[in-house]
């Protein structure tokens, strides 16, 4: 009788630890939880995830001077040949990331993109990054891009079938150059960056350590590299603490 409560109970005693770790999940959280899905169900955004999610966008845009958009309804956008090669199923949910043409753009567009990728991870939402594996057309269509304006890449956004898998990943060594002892809070800004979404998993960048605390980031090629600057310079900000350190060029 015991073992039979006990059954039945379970999956909802799940649940609801589920629920308690989204309540008071950080960033630090979601770097560590978050991987790419592509796979989703058909559960709809509720209305108030989609609304924490419009007032998020519309901080990041105004930082960041961009025109990223919500879009929640769209079944041809992931409906095409690279998107089913890319094994994208279920996807009708996107955020479209836009901003006006500029020598920053791929880069501005991956930092608050990613921004709000883990914020969705903090509302239980699951995404992915998607630059060639759907149909620009299609999303256009969805989005109000002005004169001078750019599509660069979306994010598939929902509810997935799985919580995705961990990625292969370099060594800190790999990815960083430091003369002399290597900092604590370095060594945690670039294990977050690692955790980072990268184009083809390339992790194709560098951070180096000049002095005490300046910081420089680049990318070292690759497919949509800049986008993927962008988005582990977000993640070294936040494994690092963005209050310890000072970026060597401009920050966002």
């Amino acid at each position: 009788m015991v073992s039979e409560i006990n059954r039945t109970l379970y999956p909802h005693i799940q649940t609801l630890i589920l629920i308690l770790r989204r309540l008071i999940m950080t960033l630090t959280d979601a770097i560590k939880e978050r991987h790419s899905v592509r796979s989703y169900t058909d559960q709809k955004i509720s209305d108030e995830s989609i609304s924490k999610l419009q007032n998020e966008i519309e901080s990041c845009n105004q930082k960041g001077g961009l025109h990223i958009q919500l879009v929640t309804e769209d079944s041809k956008a992931f409906d095409s040949f690279m998107a089913h090669y890319g094994k994208f199923r279920g996807v009708t949910q996107y955020i479209a990331l836009i901003g006006k043409k500029s020598s920053d753009l791929d880069e501005r567009l991956g930092y608050y993109g990613e921004r709000l990728a883990l914020f969705a991870q903090t509302l239980g939402l699951n995404t992915c990054w998607a630059a060639m594996s759907f149909s620009k057309g299609a999303a256009r269509s969805k989005c109000k891009i002005d004169s001078g304006e750019k599509l660069v890449c979306v994010l598939a956004l929902g509810y997935g079938k799985t919580q995705g898998a961990a990625h292969t990943s370099k060594t800190i060594q790999e990815v960083c150059s430091v003369s002399g002892k290597m900092p604590e809070w370095f060594y945690n800004g670039v294990s977050a960056a690692l955790l980072a979404p990268t184009a083809m998993n390339q992790q194709k960048f560098l951070f180096t350590l000049d002095g005490e605390n300046l910081v420089s980031a680049k990318a070292t090629g690759g497919f949509y590299s800049k986008v993927d600057l962008g988005i582990v310079k977000y993640h070294f900000e936040i494994g690092a603490g963005a209050d310890i350190f000072s970026w060597s060029s401009a920050a966002f």
